[in-house]
């Protein structure tokens, strides 16, 4: 029994250095492994919510290769984009920050802004730590691009031209699932566009959603759509081929998402589900699990929106987080998996897209949605060039008019509530508003209460109009909105009495009228409009605006009040208010309420003598695509 032991003791003192130069050799790799940088692979598809992807929603179609990502990653079931159009959405993406708070909000921009003070593009800081940043191609900011962004922005930006070993952070950008894939006439719908390419999906594999006419053209859309998904999944496939080819995908983390919402009509351009719901993918490499924290192959249902993309970047690279940046990293050495997977909050907005106004804000917690529309009269299918290039927007529209949609249907041609609610769970095509439903009271103060206290917090710069913000903080938006934070919590204040029983906010209402700030008296007539059919005791005040106020904006304002309350043609008011305008985006928002009072709602014909307008005003395109509209030229 002696000898066994012994000749046990013998054996483990004889093996201890074995023991300790394997726990030596996997200590000493695991410390390489923290102390070396990962790489960092974005493949972004253009204009593509979750809505189409099996992975996402059963009314998808398969995506092999970003299904292999999924299950060598993590699949993010809340990322959305805080906007739902490409340079607003892009530009919060680069900075990590709220556009109404930097002032970026705006599509198409009018005038680029710079970045906060103290904040650069996320890259930068990538760059400065080492790494090799590439961008194949689209940028679309709406801010000031500094010279040290990126290494290569080009057509030809890849990881392989950096010098041999350096990390690097490489964006690839698929367009073929962009808007413009699903422009095409009638014509070529029925002939070339399907013999040329026909489409794979099975027109019958799929639910329309509801808010859609469920008809041939839709469903052809709907599955070339599906189509374009194939085609993305085979492009990153090849991305992710090369990674591996070079000896490289185990250390490169792959995130895969959309850059805001889908195509069919009411997505991009839209604050609904469909234009903000985004997929998002994140394969982990091998080499950098500890930087997970999360079991490969799971779903993570906490929130995250795009403000929270570059700080993630950062984190991963053991980069600190600049001060002045909104967004938080979901992934990362320091980053709560816990405190992740509890996030249930997203903010978003939308303001002006192409030549088509409007201002919305919404707040996605759990499974509630809020949005509150502060100029409802502008009705979603307010004409915009764009968008109805696609037959989809042009039948719906047809149908309308026939009077051939039911209730939910036609809602995208009718004006809308101050404010909605919906159960995304059970609506997700947001069809129901329950804002007025007793039982939903709770819920829907409690999600009003924490949206504005968002907007003030900023605070939203488009509280003001986008011509007075580019006229008088275009330097430096921040430093404005913090300049004049009071005021534009007060602009909130006002433009929230639209929520109230009329009979209870009139004397506020007329109060903010003869106001000597300006922007009350337009807050207050915007109100005015919306209460339009109770506010008879406004209209002598309104009429001494129409024609007085020295604001060309207020002018219009009243005469818009006058016209949708049948009591005045706006033409005269309005044309001479375009007139006057030297400022594009004024004269913008001035062609926006003519394009309604044109619109089927109200009837209203403008003779616009184009001469007359501004030189350099009329050289604009979205000033043009109004013109155009006005005349009755498409």
């Amino acid at each position: 029994m002696r000898k066994i032991t012994a000749l046990r003791i013998t054996l483990v003192i004889s093996l201890l250095p074995f023991f300790t130069s394997c726990q030596s050799t996997k200590n000493d790799k695991d410390k390489i492994a923290e102390e070396k940088q990962p790489n960092i692979v974005w493949i972004v598809s253009e204009d593509n919510s979750k809505h189409y992807m099996k992975l996402f929603d059963e009314n998808g179609v398969s995506t092999p290769n970003i299904e292999a990502l999924a299950d060598h990653g993590l699949t993010y079931t809340g990322a959305f984009s805080n906007a739902p159009v490409c340079s607003v959405a892009r530009s919060t993406i680069i900075s990590g920050c709220y556009g109404p708070r930097i002032g970026t909000q705006f599509h198409r921009k009018n005038q680029i802004v710079p970045m906060p003070e103290g904040v650069k593009m996320f890259p930068a800081y990538l760059r400065k730590a080492g790494y090799y940043t590439s961008n194949n191609s689209k940028e679309d900011y709406n801010i000031v691009k500094e010279v040290n962004v990126w290494d290569d922005s080009s057509k030809k930006a890849h990881w392989k031209n950096r010098t041999e070993g350096q990390p690097f952070f490489s964006v690839f950008n698929f367009y073929q699932s962009h808007e413009g894939q699903l422009h095409f006439t009638e014509e070529e719908m029925a002939t070339k566009t399907k013999k040329a390419n026909p489409i794979k999906t099975d027109v019958n594999s799929f639910k329309v959603q509801p808010n859609h006419p469920d008809t041939e053209t839709f469903r052809y859309l709907n599955a070339l759509y599906r189509d374009k998904m194939h085609v993305i999944d085979d492009k990153l496939g090849n991305i992710v081929s090369q990674l591996e080819k070079d000896g490289l995908l185990e250390d490169t983390f792959i995130f895969y998402y959309g850059d805001h919402g889908g195509i069919l009509p009411g997505s991009k351009g839209y604050i609904y589900e469909t234009g903000l719901h985004v997929p998002l993918v994140v394969r982990v490499p091998e080499n950098f699990k500890h930087l997970a924290k999360t079991k490969i192959g799971s779903k993570v249902d906490g929130f995250v929106s795009f403000i929270d993309l570059g700080p993630t970047v950062l984190s991963l690279a053991g980069i600190n987080v600049p001060k002045g940046v909104d967004g938080k990293p979901f992934l990362g050495k320091k980053v709560d998996t816990k405190e992740v997977n509890s996030r249930d909050e997203v903010y978003s907005y939308a303001d002006r897209f192409d030549e088509k106004y409007d201002l919305v804000r919404s707040i996605r917690k759990g499974k509630y949605k809020y949005m509150r529309n502060f100029q409802p009269f502008n009705f979603d299918g307010l004409m915009n060039k764009y968008r109805y290039k696609q037959l989809g927007y042009q039948e719906w529209a047809k149908l309308y008019k026939e009077g051939k949609l039911n209730a939910i249907q036609s809602a995208f041609y009718e004006e809308k509530s101050p404010e909605m609610l919906f159960d995304i769970e059970a609506d997700p095509f947001e069809t129901k508003n329950l804002a007025d439903r007793p039982e939903f009271k709770a819920v829907k103060e409690d999600l009003r209460n924490r949206l504005f206290s968002w907007m003030k917090g900023m605070p939203d710069l488009s509280l003001y109009p986008e011509h007075f913000i580019l006229e008088n903080g275009a330097n430096n938006p921040v430093e404005f909105g913090q300049h004049h934070k009071q005021d534009i919590g007060k602009y909130l204040d006002l433009a929230n009495l639209a929520l109230q029983p009329y009979n209870t906010v009139e004397h506020q209402i007329l109060t903010s009228l003869k106001s000597s700030d300006p922007w009350e008296r337009y807050w207050g007539l915007i109100n005015s409009s919306i209460f339009r059919k109770e506010a008879k005791l406004l209209v002598p005040i309104i009429q001494k605006i129409a024609k007085s106020d020295p604001q060309i904006l207020n002018r219009v304002r009243a005469a818009e009040f006058l016209a949708m309350s049948k009591l005045a043609d706006p033409a005269p008011i309005m044309i001479k208010g375009l007139y006057e305008s030297k400022i594009t985006t004024e004269a913008l928002m001035v062609l926006n309420s003519m394009a309604l009072l044109k619109s089927h709602l109200h009837n209203y014909t403008f003779d616009v003598d184009e001469t007359k307008v501004d030189a350099e005003v009329a050289k604009d395109i979205e000033i043009q695509n109004r013109l155009e509209y006005l005349k009755g030229e498409f």
